[in-house]
């Protein structure tokens, strides 16, 4: 017998008869022994029509509002889930996340867990009871309603799992596991039988939509074994867990992600003198706007040439910042592009097989796709080049890095 925590998503849960799809589901789990706690989104497009419906009212909501609002959308659906497993015989009791004492700090609509009380939860499972609790909220010491922000109920089925130290949280979304890469790019995609919390993360921070970065940090922390399954086929998922250090021949590169929504900024004839990077980068900061990769040239007239990639949303602004700082800089001219992309490979047997960014390169260069920018860490080499040659550059890598072989399965 195993103590489960079972996250549901909007999609699993977007109508009643999804609902009953997952109380059966549920339900086979207690049948089979297994006490089970399930954190449950609210049904898909809800959150939507009741941000909609604020934004009608006023257009800034105050966030503290915003919260009560929102986590209504959860409050439905836990009712509707703990319905239906009443009927189905399966006893089970519902609770929002200020009933089940999911503590946040005061940051409406970004909070963040600092403690969770588990007793209620565990008097519920030794009596029987599935458990049934609203992801995505919580409360803060002065018993204000809080929400998580995106990736909300992930998180909190994390932090639950970890509380109650869970032998397992499954999270259930509407594919099947994690691949090695995104199976509408590579028809060869497959899915991985497991993959390292740092490979998640990576994978995640890169544009993989699978799971929330927030979570996996959470599960890498506590130590809770995640597993990636469907809500609507039977498999085994993948499970994301820690290194094993006693797997006999680690894939050298397990996946690879890559992210459309990149945008190149640079700042050229910059001298040469000391922070200037920071002239650069703190009016960005400032701005609200998140830098990705950084790279700086030193020309032989002490000039340099200063680069570097932002979401492609914060294009213009961050156009702006760079034409605002200029001149004070005595620098030349901004330029920047907007029809980039960024590639990766990812993988920790990166860390004992010399070779991989050669390969990479390699692969790159013979299907004529240029590099413009790249950047590396212990377990990740990622590249930034022209939009169009995306799709090109992810089949050339997946092939060549034989993405299709060893620890993975065939993708649907």
């Amino acid at each position: 017998m195993a103590l489960l925590v079972q996250k549901f998503g909007g999609t699993s849960v977007g109508t009643t008869e999804r609902i009953e799809a997952v109380a059966d589901k549920v339900c086979r789990f207690r049948e089979d022994g297994h006490e089970v706690v399930v954190v449950v989104s609210a049904m898909s497009g809800e959150t939507n029509r009741l941000i909609a419906l604020a934004n009608d009212i006023m257009d800034e909501p105050v966030p503290r509002e915003m919260d009560v609002l929102v986590s209504t959308g959860e409050q439905v659906t836990i009712a509707l889930l703990s319905m239906a497993l009443q009927k189905r015989g399966c006893d089970a009791r519902s609770y929002t996340g200020s009933q089940v004492r999911i503590l946040t700090d005061s940051s409406h609509t970004k909070a963040r867990i600092r403690q969770i009380d588990e007793q209620r939860m565990r008097e519920d499972l030794d009596a029987g009871r599935v458990v049934v609790v609203a992801g995505f909220q919580g409360m803060d010491d002065k018993g204000n309603i809080t929400t998580l922000g995106r990736g909300g109920s992930d998180t909190t089925a994390v932090a639950l799992a970890a509380a109650l130290k869970a032998d397992e949280c499954q999270i259930y979304t509407d594919v099947d596991g994690v691949y090695t890469t995104d199976p509408r790019v590579v028809d060869s995609a497959r899915r991985l039988q497991r993959i390292t919390f740092e490979e998640m993360l990576e994978m995640a921070s890169l544009g993989s939509k699978v799971l929330q970065i927030r979570a996996v940090e959470f599960a890498g922390k506590y130590n809770v074994p995640l597993r990636v399954l469907s809500s609507f086929q039977e498999g085994e998922g993948t499970l994301i867990t820690f290194e094993d250090e006693n797997a006999m021949e680690q894939p050298v590169v397990s996946g690879i992600a890559f992210n459309r929504d990149e945008a190149k900024l640079t700042i050229s004839g910059v001298p040469d003198t000391p922070g200037n990077a920071l002239r650069i980068l703190k009016p960005v900061s400032d701005a609200n706007i998140e830098v990705d990769m950084i790279v700086q040239n030193v020309g032989e007239d002490n000039k340099t040439a200063f680069t570097f990639t932002v979401h492609r949303n914060d294009f213009k602004r961050a156009q702006d910042v760079l034409l605002g700082i200029a001149a004070d800089l005595g620098a030349g001219k901004v330029g920047g592009d907007s029809k980039i992309a960024k590639v990766s490979i990812v993988g920790v047997g990166m860390r004992s097989h010399a070779g991989v960014a050669t390969k990479m390169f390699e692969a790159l260069s013979n299907e004529g796709i240029n590099i413009q920018m790249i950047s590396t860490s212990e377990i990740k080499i990622s590249v930034v080049i022209d939009e169009k040659y995306l799709e090109l550059a992810v089949r050339a890598l997946h092939s060549v890095f034989e993405l299709d072989n060893a620890g993975v399965e065939e993708g649907a």
